[in-house]
């Protein structure tokens, strides 16, 4: 029997419900592959920055590396700026542990709707890598001026080509792990943003040791584009925060809802603990009630059992989630149904045989 030390923030919103879910699923497949689970909770929330005036403690960080991983809910609450939860808690739990991969699947699963006419099962499949430690999102800059009419803001891109080679790497040993369409599609804008260049030549040059894989190279623009009208054309998507990050949402939604979306903040190297939550938000307008999608969150625990080193209850879990959709008969509202949350997470134990 493994053993697993996982952390636990539900967070805010339908990520307390989602979570709760997501934990039942985790013990059913445990109690069937032989895994101990240990769960510590956390109440790092939006309620915890209301009543310390920060998102979780000086030491949260310095905690959270004893675990094997951690799993996560959805942050965010109407009266707090988002920029205060993402870099009050997620940020600096992503740069602590160095998890420079941000992988989200999409994919149009049996029994699922797609908006775009005409697309059935499986002809959407792809997975976005997104850089999760660099770009934009590094948090470089400042104000001068502050409030004032002449106010200023800048914000600097931190691009660095150690960055762009490990995450381009991981996205072709991706696509020759996968075996599907062995094709990487690079996203950048370079034409408009020169910086980006450094990222186009490590792309290219990562390539050539890739001889057996299909490339492709998009601006962002013709991307969104292509998402759209020809998404059955992607395989592995390689991207940098920015633009992977709202890739990301197009590949939701195009495959059915955001309540399918999973995600993983990865260290590929086992260095420190990986951090596990699915892509949708808090949804405080739907909290409480049971309408939450929780299968995001459970399909995030799958990836969360596969980096663990638990590729048996991982694939239990996808196919248990794979069959309850295809059934139909137990779904929340967002995939027409009007199962509750709890109801769906009972369905998907019960469906893994």
């Amino acid at each position: 029997m493994s053993e697993q030390n996982i952390a636990v923030i539900r967070g805010d919103g339908i990520g307390i419900e989602v979570v709760e879910e997501g934990l039942k699923v985790l013990e059913a497949a445990g109690e069937k592959h032989g895994i101990k689970w240990n769960w510590t909770e956390f109440p790092w929330s939006s309620d915890y920055y209301r009543k310390h005036g920060q998102m979780m403690p000086d030491d949260a960080l310095d905690t959270l590396a004893g675990f094997n991983a951690i799993f996560l809910g959805a942050v965010g609450a109407p009266d707090i700026q988002d920029n205060i939860t993402l870099n009050g808690l997620l940020l600096p739990i992503r740069r602590r542990f160095d998890q420079y991969v941000c992988e989200r699947p999409s994919v149009l699963y049996p029994g699922v709707t797609s908006p775009l006419s005409g697309k059935k099962p499986f002809d959407i499949d792809l997975v976005v890598i997104r850089e999760n430690t660099e770009g934009e999102y590094a948090n470089i800059g400042g104000f001068a001026y502050h409030e004032q009419p002449d106010e200023v803001a800048i914000q600097t891109s931190i691009f660095t080509r150690r960055g762009c080679d490990r995450v381009i790497k991981y996205a072709f040993e991706l696509a020759r792990k996968r075996g599907k369409k062995n094709k990487v599609t690079s996203i950048t804008k370079s034409n408009a943003l020169g910086y980006m260049t450094i990222w186009d030549r490590a792309f290219d040059a990562m390539a050539l040791n890739y001889p057996d894989i299909e490339t492709n190279e998009l601006l962002i623009d013709a991307a969104c584009m292509d998402f759209v009208r020809k998404p059955e054309d992607f395989d592995v998507v390689v991207a940098d925060n920015l633009f992977g990050d709202i890739l990301t949402d197009i590949g939701a939604i195009i495959t059915g809802s955001m309540g399918l979306a999973s995600s993983a903040n990865l260290d590929p190297e086992h260095r420190g603990p990986s951090m596990f939550e699915p892509t949708h938000g808090s949804a405080p307008d739907i909290m409480g009630q049971g309408l939450a999608n929780p299968m995001a969150q459970i399909l995030t625990a799958a990836m969360m059992l596969r980096h663990l080193g638990e590729e048996s209850a991982a694939v239990d879990v996808e196919n248990s989630v794979q069959k309850v959709l295809e059934i139909g008969e137990t779904l929340t509202t967002d995939l027409g149904g009007s199962s509750s949350t709890s109801a769906v997470g009972d369905a998907i134990v019960a469906n893994l045989g």
